[in-house]
């Protein structure tokens, strides 16, 4: 959502008469932290408990993923997840109305390997600002159709190393999530390097190991850690979605 005040967007839709809001499944108190900490100049709104996405889904407006496995352990998010989730947390979605309810534009994310549990993989801001704008520019035209191949903001970190990342970020006891935390947006991207610089420290440690110690002696450790990191790994996967649309 960042993206939307970023480019211009948030000030093309109020000049067209419009406005825009955030929404998310975190209760208000965090919503309006986040909207001070982020510097956002819309509103943020909290919905723990789906009454607006679910009023979006019984209307026919938009149905968004929800995921339900929560991870109390705080491993891999904030260890309150249960708390602030009681149903859950939705994944990524956009949706575009005018008064007369007609739809502009609808987006939801489906989260995959590919999009890292949906955590990536956004609808570019200008993507979406020209669908609006196309769609309005024909009062006759009908809703529009969920857009299943927007132009991203990003591609997704490949799973292949998004695994061994959220390893490092747990010091490589345990996978720890990249998650926003209080000190903005950019402590994403600072733990996502930290835990890069790590990655390859620890790799090219087991490396000069095995060069210089006895095999026997290093394989057995990789062993021991290996059994102590499997148990996180398997509820790494179990906590991030992996949707299979037909």
């Amino acid at each position: 959502m960042r993206g939307f005040q970023h480019e211009g967007v948030v000030d093309a839709i109020r000049e067209a008469g419009g406005e825009i809001f955030g929404i998310t499944s975190e209760p208000q108190t965090l919503a309006s932290e986040a909207a001070l900490n982020w510097e956002l100049d819309f509103e943020l709104v909290g919905d723990p408990h789906h009454e607006i996405a679910d009023l979006c889904r019984e209307r026919g407006w938009l149905d968004l993923y929800v995921n339900t496995v929560i991870d109390a352990s705080g491993k891999f998010s904030r260890g309150h997840d249960a708390m602030v989730h009681p149903k859950g947390y939705f994944q990524p979605g956009l949706l575009a109305l005018t008064r007369e309810r007609r739809i502009l534009y609808r987006w939801r994310g489906v989260p995959t390997r590919h999009n890292n549990g949906g955590a990536t993989a956004r609808p570019a801001a200008g993507h979406v600002w020209a669908q609006i704008e196309a769609t309005r520019s024909s009062p006759v035209a009908p809703d529009a159709a969920l857009d299943t191949h927007p132009t991203l903001d990003m591609q997704g970190i490949p799973w292949l190393l998004f695994v061994p990342l959220l390893l490092a970020n747990g010091n490589f006891w345990h996978p720890k999530g990249l998650g926003m935390r209080r000190r903005g947006p950019a402590d994403t991207a600072s733990q996502a390097k930290s835990a890069a610089a790590k990655l390859v420290g620890f790799v090219a440690a087991w490396i000069a190991a095995f060069a210089l110690l006895p095999f026997a002696w290093v394989g057995a450790a990789l062993l021991a850690w290996m059994a102590i990191a499997t148990p996180g790994l398997i509820a790494l996967h179990k906590t991030f979605q992996n949707v299979v649309e037909e």
